[in-house]
């Protein structure tokens, strides 16, 4: 039998089609972003919703800066500050690219505050979503930690005794505050060392251990739903995936397809 010839306009959209399609036969990703991108939500979210989303863009602002400006700094007390110099001075769109780490470093922590407090407003930390609330309890003490180990990296006096008072003030912890405070200096006292570090700890170990918390928290948020608002017919704490069980308790149904009207 014959087959039918395609028209231009088809064979186009087959060949930007045949690798989507090869994708998703063999891993399935395809599928996978579908189910993230268009899952069910309740119908009277509102803006407030968002501050999760701009939280997460927020973080992929300060890892993108961040990597350029790893690129060009010198984590060594002789060549910190004059690195940061050539950042900002010489090098194309610098001042730009260290302006936005510098100030999105805030943005990011007052993003968290806000998100969390929406979380906790609204009831989103009630069960089942306990370990959610942990999680993000985490990101926000990952995210302050963040900060902290990054105010030292320019290597000026502003930034050397704001990180003496911190590293003191971890000092005085109970138990742990004075191994916490020679963990971060490298010894008894802030030298050369220190530098490399802290920036060791900014760069790989904290944003390492914030992509696993981050991608773990988004699991938790596909699985569990999005929650309603306080003002909402549906009771606050529960979400449009949660129906009750057969003993009473809310158990997780999968998503069906959203009916109108």
């Amino acid at each position: 039998m014959a087959t039918q010839k395609l028209t231009p306009k088809e064979q186009v959209q087959e060949a930007i089609l045949y690798p989507i399609d090869w994708l998703e036969e063999r891993s399935g990703l395809v599928g996978g972003i579908k189910y993230f991108l268009f899952r069910r939500v309740p119908g009277d979210i509102n803006w407030f919703q968002t501050l999760g989303s701009a939280t997460l863009t927020a973080f992929i602002v300060q890892a993108l800066t961040g990597s350029i400006l790893a690129m060009y700094y010198k984590p060594d007390p002789q060549n910190a500050y004059s690195s940061i110099q050539h950042i900002t001075n010489d090098v194309f769109a610098g001042w730009l690219v260290r302006g936005m780490h510098r100030w999105g470093a805030s943005v990011f922590i007052i993003l968290m505050f806000m998100h969390m407090g929406r979380v906790f407003l609204f009831g989103a930390y009630k069960y089942p979503r306990e370990l959610n609330w942990i999680i993000g309890v985490l990101l926000l003490t990952m995210g302050l930690a963040e900060g902290f180990t990054g105010y030292l990296l320019p290597w000026d006096q502003t930034a050397y005794w704001a990180t003496v008072v911190g590293i003191n003030l971890n000092g005085t912890a109970p138990f742990l505050g004075p191994f916490i405070s020679q963990f971060l200096q490298g010894g008894t006292y802030i030298d050369d060392g220190t530098i490399a570090r802290f920036y060791a700890i900014h760069m790989l170990m904290i944003p390492g251990a914030i992509i696993a918390l981050i991608v773990l928290h988004l699991y938790l948020v596909i699985r569990l739903g999005v929650t309603s608002p306080p003002w909402s017919k549906e009771a606050a704490g529960t979400g449009s995936m949660l129906k009750p069980s057969r003993n009473g308790r809310r158990g997780l149904t999968r998503p069906g397809p959203r009916r109108k009207g």
